[in-house]
């Protein structure tokens, strides 16, 4: 009232502000803090300015630079009205035992009655009457109160009459006791009073804060408000304190619950991570285009925008990248006592780094025997592990467990985390199970704890105690995300996500901040599990669990088409169901209950003419009757007319037989049991229109078959808003159909699937598609990029001419032959010659320094070892002195003229047993190659050609043996590289890489990988061989490029280099031809380039861009357009200067067909045949 009247300058709240208090007039918000989601940042900054028309002004103070990023995403944010999505807590048993208690103290009520109040709101429309019931007999004492006496009855259920009302002490209980809000057993602060009388109060102190207090003459002074206190004294439930003015003391702190930050706004940090690292790429003008950005878009002042970039340089400069929504980073590093911690510094939020911890601590429990101990935050999971010396080899990589386990491992898990021990205890407390001793008096928050674990004891023996099931529900659905967990892991396994692994010196800014939080963890572990309850696992009723939870993913897995033919079938619309004789439609008339004539012969073959006839001559032996059921004629078997009568009230026709009207037992029970039997799922009111009963009586009959087991209810029906019935049976069957077609899904793909996944899996961007304009890669970044794609070939030969051309460019925006050298510079990359291709070209393979087992060691196929008296000098002259420049072996292999010495250099480089420190000499080889006469002419000393021709530029050196490796180490190695390049491999792509021992060489080590469970096997692509193996992220990709795009917009066209390791055809998978006679030479060829549209090969255009072959997709004009658009990219981005088309298929240029379709797209005839040129 005084902040309305305007007598308080400034008032300081806490989450008051979020709530629909009116506050009055306010004129600016001071939020402390990131508000951690776009919506509560909103809310509280709404408060100011809450009248029409008036501007809402606020000032966000961020408490250290980790908060500093938070806030520019969450301000932006809130510019742009990207709130975050509102979840309501499905079926919290513990408000609704609280609200039970508080019902049945002022009224008596039938459990039906509760059931009908309680699903009407929102959070409780999914409840079910079981759980309910559940719910019920723990407060009415349905569990053992001699072990914990607060499981005494609170209510008394008559379960005859299905009545409930509270006992007399359940009153003071549901007053003293209700709300939702936990206790956190904050001591009062009182000012000393008179001798006997209490003082006034000053304010509040959290119970942990207290725990560090020193009380008496002598004690801590803290500060509330804006004076200093000392306390005097610490009793049970309060501080006892006295004024110390001027006298600087102790800040208090006050501990919340962590709210943790939201998927969506975790997913938009990590994007603005990504485009700030972006701009600081690009050097001094990208940091002035981020700084311009904050200030004007971000609402930070110059200095906030200053700390921040400062801040994301110096995390990139510890640990070489940034952690975004496409980017984990797994950093590495000793603390202060020797132990390694790992920290994975994620923007996803703490609502995915919870059940992430948990599924961590879990595995690494299982598989290594670590008992580590984690810590997670909104920005990450820190972990430290247990041994100041030992390994972390086979820890990284289970730290990302597979999406469809992780539920598994966290549901495991969570029971021994402290979070569940909290949440029971504040669960059992609004369940009234941990009631308040008196009115108005503070529980201590130890002692609620001990309370609470007592309890947990006794709970823990019973899967179906609905607090704990509860507090599984909490922990699981309102405190994790584990649907975005999911995501983000299978994001991970597809590689859609990429890993960044670092080891630090210490510890980075991001992940300083993670490391803090240790001595909060362990400084208080008062809600920790008993040691008892660690050995063993609680009794989780999971069936339970499940329908709390939902049972949405039965909606996912039912398919509509089978549950379409499933009903089909149950209804005998199918033929080998339909009646072919009398007799059958007699058995229609018993399994399916009421026909009308119609509906008969629906389901006769033959139709009416047949079915009508049929009935008549089955009322005549008296084996079938007419009756009116709900205003229509149907027909009914004899033996069901007793079930009718008593279950629907239809007359019994003159001679009926009395042995078939004896009393019915169970005689509704009995035909919605039927009905259930031969429809998919159901809701109440289709049987009850059916038969003309009220939904009610159908309702009652329906439950008790739920009671005994004969009906299932829950959420079935694909696209369902409510909860439907449905036999157990047919359930079965509608699952096992679903599964049957999920089944079909998993069948092999085409062969053009592979053409779609392989190039995408290489980081190839479509022409004209997502990706093609993306952001070249600049600095660090784009080293960081190129090592990671040296990584993926190594090991492959690649023709030296299309490497820098086409193959690296395709993978590396933004690429230039520079980044290549300071690669090599870094000694991060080398290569090694793999055959000759011509005087100015030939293969090579990339390899990674310290992965020597990729490295080709072996004689080159084909080709014979160099062995005249000028290679064995330059042999001799390379094992002697090492590395040397070209004029010392050109002296050393007897001088004379350079071709003669460069063409036995370059033998020996072909032949893989020579290589350069450079990649220049194979630049140079192309453009440079020694021409005219004989080449006998010798450089004038003291010219720049002394050093030699440009091809021999460099240091040369022998190709050193791979030393220390065994067979099956290289085998191993070699069979993860080319999972890694493949990501499905095939018998045919093995053989086309030329591998040593071929596919059988590696068979062994694919076959133990698969074993162990690191990669699967099956038949994965239609036509390539039964024996294929892919990674499982790998498998995914593949399996959702099924099939072809829906509409031409959405197809992807690939310009490939023929002899790019992406190009799946002419290896893995044949070229398409026309016909059995087409047997058109196309070859994986330098120089030669082949067009993909929807993963299918449409154009090959040979070396030299003089011809044209047309394959058999092509065919089709839309085809033909988009691949003639993608092939003039050639020119376009500059990789020649000029197309001129002079055959196709063979025939000249003006006598083919495909003249005009060139034309059209773009080329101009020329005297040379079909032209189109670049821009001059």
């Amino acid at each position: 009232e005084e902040l309305k009247a305007g007598r308080i300058p400034a008032l300081v709240a806490t989450s008051s502000l979020e709530l629909g208090i009116d506050m009055g007039a306010v004129d600016l918000v001071i939020q402390v803090e990131s508000p951690t989601s776009v919506a509560r940042g909103l809310q509280r900054v709404g408060r100011a300015g809450h009248q029409v028309g008036a501007p809402s002004k606020g000032v966000i103070f961020p408490k250290y630079r980790g908060d500093l990023l938070e806030v520019a995403v969450v301000t932006r944010r809130m510019h742009e009205g990207e709130i975050e999505a509102t979840k309501i807590p499905r079926n919290p048993l513990d408000v609704l035992a609280q609200q039970v208690v508080a019902m049945t103290v002022m009224d008596r009520w039938t459990g039906d009655d509760i059931f009908r109040t309680v699903t009407a709101a929102a959070p409780y429309e999914t409840l079910t009457r079981d759980v309910l019931d559940g719910v019920l007999g723990m407060l009415a004492g349905a569990y053992p109160s001699d072990e914990f006496a607060e499981l005494k009855p609170r209510v008394v259920w008559d379960r005859v009459t299905d009545t409930i009302e509270g006992r007399r002490d359940a009153r003071v209980v549901a007053v003293t006791s209700g709300g939702t809000i936990p206790d956190r057993g904050l001591f009062g602060v009182f000012m000393e009073g008179e001798a006997g009388t209490p003082g006034r109060r000053v304010g509040e102190l959290d119970e942990e804060m207290v725990y560090e207090l020193r009380a008496g003459m002598h004690g801590d002074v803290i500060v509330l408000g804006a004076s200093s206190w000392r306390v005097l004294e610490i009793g049970h439930d309060r501080v006892t304190v006295s004024p110390a003015p001027g006298v600087p003391g102790k800040l208090p702190f006050w501990k919340g619950d962590a709210v943790g930050r939201p998927i969506e706004l975790g997913r938009a940090l990590g994007a603005f991570v990504a485009e700030m690292e972006a701009d600081l790429g690009r050097g001094a003008k990208g940091r002035r285009d981020a700084t311009q950005r904050l200030r004007e878009h971000h609402d930070l002042d110059e200095r906030a925008a200053e700390n921040l970039i400062a801040y994301l340089e110096d995390e990139r400069e510890a640990t070489g990248a940034l952690p975004t929504d496409k980017r984990v980073v797994v950093e590495r590093f000793r603390d202060e006592l020797g132990d390694w911690r790992i920290t994975l510094l994620t923007p996803f939020g703490g609502r995915v780094h919870a059940p992430w911890s948990l599924a961590i601590e879990s595995r690494l429990q299982e598989r290594l025997g670590m008992d580590v101990q984690t810590i997670w935050s909104d920005d990450g999971i820190a972990i430290r592990m247990p041994e100041g010396e030992g390994s972390l080899d086979g820890v990284e990589e289970l730290l990302f467990p597979a999406a469809d386990d992780v539920e598994d491992l966290v549901v495991g898990q969570v029971a021994n985390s402290a979070l569940f021990a909290s949440r029971f205890r504040e669960n059992a407390a609004r369940a009234l199970l941990l009631p308040r001793r008196r009115p108005g008096t503070r529980t201590p928050l130890w002692q609620q704890r001990q309370r609470a674990a007592d309890l947990l004891a006794v709970a823990s023996r019973y899967g179906s105690f609905p607090i704990l099931v509860e507090t599984y529900r909490e922990c699981l659905s309102d405190v994790f995300d584990l649907d975005a967990l999911r995501e983000i892991l299978g994001g991970i396994s597809s590689r859609e996500i990429a890993v960044h692994g670092v080891e630090t010196p210490k510890a980075s800014p991001f992940a300083s901040s993670l490391l803090f939080d240790y001595v909060a963890a362990y400084m208080y572990d008062g809600d920790a599990p008993l040691a008892e309850r660690r050995a063993g696992a609680l009794t989780l009723d999971r069936d339970l669990l499940r329908e709390l939870l939902g049972q949405e993913e039965l909606r996912e897995l039912i398919d509509p088409d089978a549950l379409a033919d499933l009903e089909l079938s149950l209804q005998a619309f199918v033929e080998d169901r339909q009646a072919t004789t009398l007799d059958q439609v007699h058995d229609l008339l018993r399994r399916l209950g009421d026909l009308s004539a119609d509906e008969v012969s629906a389901r006769t073959v033959g139709g009416a003419t047949i079915a009508v006839p049929w009935l008549r001559d089955l009322g005549s032996a008296r084996r079938a009757v007419r009756v009116r059921i709900a205003g229509d004629e149907r027909w009914i078997a004899i033996e069901d007319v007793g079930r009718y009568r008593d279950a629907v009230g239809v007359t019994a026709p003159v001679g009926v037989p009395d042995a078939f009207l004896g009393p019915a037992t169970g005689a509704l029970e009995g035909l919605l049991a039927r009905y259930a039997r031969t429809h998919g799922p159901f809701l109440t009111p289709e049987p009850a229109r059916r038969w003309g009963l009220p939904v009610g009586i159908v309702n009652d009959g329906l439950e008790r078959l739920l009671a005994n087991g004969s009906l299932l209810l829950g959420e079935f029906r694909p696209g369902g808003a409510e909860r439907e019935w449905c036999g157990p049976d047919v359930l079965r069957l509608l699952r096992r159909r679903s599964l049957a077609r999920l089944r079909r899904e998993v069948e092999p793909v085409d062969p053009a699937a592979l053409g779609r996944f392989l190039p995408a899996w290489h980081g190839l961007a479509p022409v004209g598609g997502p990706g093609s304009d993306a952001t070249p890669f600049r600095g660090t970044a784009a080293l960081e990029r190129l090592a990671e794609v040296v990584d993926q070939l190594a090991g492959v030969s690649i023709p030296a001419s299309v490497l820098e051309r086409d193959v690296l460019p395709a993978r590396v925006p933004g690429y230039q032959a520079r980044l290549l050298d300071e690669l090599g510079a870094l000694g991060e990359v080398g290569w090694v010659g793999r055959g000759s291709l011509g005087r100015d070209d030939g293969r090579i393979a990339l390899f990674r320094p310290g992965r020597d087992a990729l490295r080709p060691t072996s004689p080159v196929d084909g080709m014979e070892r160099p062995d005249s008296e000028r290679h064995d000098r330059i042999r001799e002259h390379l094992a002697r002195r090492g590395a040397s420049f070209y004029r010392e072996i050109h002296a050393a292999a007897g001088g004379g003229a350079d071709r003669a010495i460069l063409d036995a250099l370059w033998d020996l480089v072909w032949a893989g047993e020579v290589t350069n420190d450079t990649f220049a000499p194979l630049r140079a080889l192309r453009w440079k190659r020694p021409t005219g006469g004989n080449g006998s002419r010798r450089p004038r000393p003291g010219r720049l050609t002394s050093l030699g021709p440009p091809e021999a530029a460099g240091r040369w050196s022998l190709v050193e043996p791979v030393a220390d490796l065994t067979a099956t180490e290289r085998l191993h190695a070699q069979a993860l590289a080319l999972l890694e390049r493949h990501g499905v491999l095939t018998r045919e792509a093995v053989a086309a890489e030329g591998v040593e021992g071929g596919f059988a060489g590696v068979y062994p080590v694919l076959r133990a990988l698969e074993e162990a469970g690191r990669i699967r096997r099956g038949y994965f692509v239609d036509g390539l061989g039964a024996a294929q193996f892919a990674l499982a992220g790998a498998l995914d990709r593949l399996r959702a490029v099924r099939e072809p795009a829906d509409r031409p917009a959405e197809t992807a066209v690939h310009l490939l280099a023929a002899a790019d390791p992406a190009n799946p055809y002419g290896a893995a998978l044949s070229w398409p031809r026309r016909g059995e006679t087409d047997r058109r030479p196309l070859q994986r060829a330098a120089g030669a380039y082949v067009v993909l549209v929807d993963g299918v090969a449409a154009l090959y255009l040979e070396r030299g861009g003089s011809t044209l072959q047309t394959l058999a997709p092509a065919d089709d004009p839309a085809v033909a357009a988009v691949a003639l658009r993608a092939m003039a990219t050639l020119v376009s981005t500059g990789r020649t200067r000029e197309l001129v088309i002079r055959k196709i298929d063979g025939l000249p240029v003006g006598e083919s067909p495909w003249r005009e379709v060139l034309t059209a797209a773009g080329f101009s005839a020329g005297y040379r045949g079909l032209t189109i040129r670049g821009a001059r």
